[in-house]
């Protein structure tokens, strides 16, 4: 029986992780659940599954929880809350395995304290390795525990390189949707509106993440990623446009072979995989192979799409500017989102950012955190800065 910890459990990708727990009762066991702000999913999560630790995000949530529950006659349950709360629940002495999905930096402390108690864990997110990966991946390589992404895309990679050794690996692909601008041209890209970078052609998922596809960040952080979890540099990963999502990922081995992973588009799959490695358990999640009529793909356009670029080059330089790269884009987006800035200024923003950020290597989490701070409030000053776009006046074709 593993027994499993949560973070961010009343997420998508938490609530996925459970449906799998639920599915394979024999198998795993909830010991632990980092809730949030979400007060009425933690107190339905607490009472179904009976965790040793919930942690809320604030202290008035906790206190509210543990006054509801017991009302309901259960007290069975210790709550705690805050970052320390997250930690308690990462590293409990009887959690086997840690699936980290509190989106953004939030989760990042949680995480690295986990692998640093030897927890196995299971990454859903991806800002932990955007902005310290080079310290996650080097305490999780000292303690000898697997990182095992939960992304479909880096969970895809993973399942190719076990038809190689690492020293027969010549090149990752990442396959990207293209977003809702894929056949957009540039000059159009001033007039581009939130509610047409909310519509994505393939996926739902969360404002941030979605804008992300629309620029295309999304797929930067994914180069980072593999470069932190692969232990591959910048230059052999590739990104390659793929507008059916149905290949997840591809892996090319120095014979030239290159291996391929799809599945069904349904998240509780990558979770499963996580879960069980090494093992492969029985599942109901079937691929329509039948279905298959045709694969396109084409390069990206960086010139069109500058948040690639600018992701490949802070992959590259590593350390400070990764953290620069994302806190400037989720301060950028946020005001893209309140329509403070245009569609245009998310990468000015981002570059301007990382430009004005020394570079440096990464000495700590805490480090990691204050740069963290500073960058935002440097991309949050440039925003002030900027005039805001007049309403759009053309559709996008």
């Amino acid at each position: 029986m593993k027994r499993i910890a949560i973070l961010g459990s009343t997420g998508s990708i938490g609530r996925s992780t459970l449906s799998v727990i639920e599915s394979y009762p024999d198998r795993f066991q909830v010991a632990t659940l980092a809730a949030g702000a979400n007060l009425e999913v933690a107190l339905e999560q607490t009472l179904r599954w009976k965790p040793r630790v919930v942690s809320l995000a604030n202290e008035q949530d906790a206190d509210a929880l543990r006054s509801r529950l017991r009302n309901s006659g259960f007290g069975g349950t210790k709550i705690v809350h805050g970052a320390a709360g997250t930690v308690c629940v990462a590293t409990h002495p009887e959690v086997d395995f840690v699936v980290s999905a509190i989106v953004g930096v939030a989760g990042l402390e949680a995480t690295y304290e986990a692998v640093k108690a030897g927890k196995a864990v299971g990454l859903a997110n991806k800002e932990c390795l955007v902005v310290a990966g080079e310290l996650i991946t080097a305490e999780a390589r000292r303690q000898g525990k697997p990182l095992l992404p939960i992304d479909s895309e880096h969970n895809a990679v993973h399942q190719c390189l076990r038809g190689g050794t690492p020293v027969e690996v010549e090149r990752i692909w990442l396959t990207a949707s293209g977003g809702p601008f894929l056949k957009t041209p540039k000059s159009a890209f001033a007039s581009i509106t939130v509610e047409q970078a909310l519509n994505h052609p393939t996926w739902k998922m969360g404002k941030r993440i979605t804008i992300d596809s629309a620029t295309l960040m999304n797929k930067g952080f994914e180069v980072i990623e593999a470069c932190r979890l692969f232990h591959v540099p910048p230059s052999r990963v590739q990104v390659i446009v793929h507008p059916q999502s149905t290949i997840h990922s591809m892996v090319e081995f120095v014979d030239g072979s290159i291996l391929a992973q799809f599945s069904v588009t349904d998240m509780r799959l990558p979770i499963l995989y996580a879960l069980t490695y090494p093992e492969r358990v029985p599942s109901e999640f079937r691929f329509p192979v039948m279905d298959l009529r045709h694969l396109d793909f084409c390069p990206p356009d960086m010139a069109k799409f500058p948040c690639l670029r600018l992701a490949y080059e802070a992959a590259q330089a590593g350390g400070v500017k990764t953290i620069a790269l994302n806190a400037a884009d989720e301060v950028a987006v946020a005001a893209f989102l309140s329509e403070r800035i245009g569609f245009e200024e998310i990468p000015r923003i981002i570059e301007e950012v990382m430009a004005a950020t020394p570079a440096g290597n990464l000495e700590s989490i805490n480090k990691v955190l204050a740069l963290d701070a500073g960058a935002r409030q440097l991309a949050e000053d440039m925003v002030k800065q900027k005039k805001r776009p007049a309403s759009p006046v053309r559709a996008i074709p």
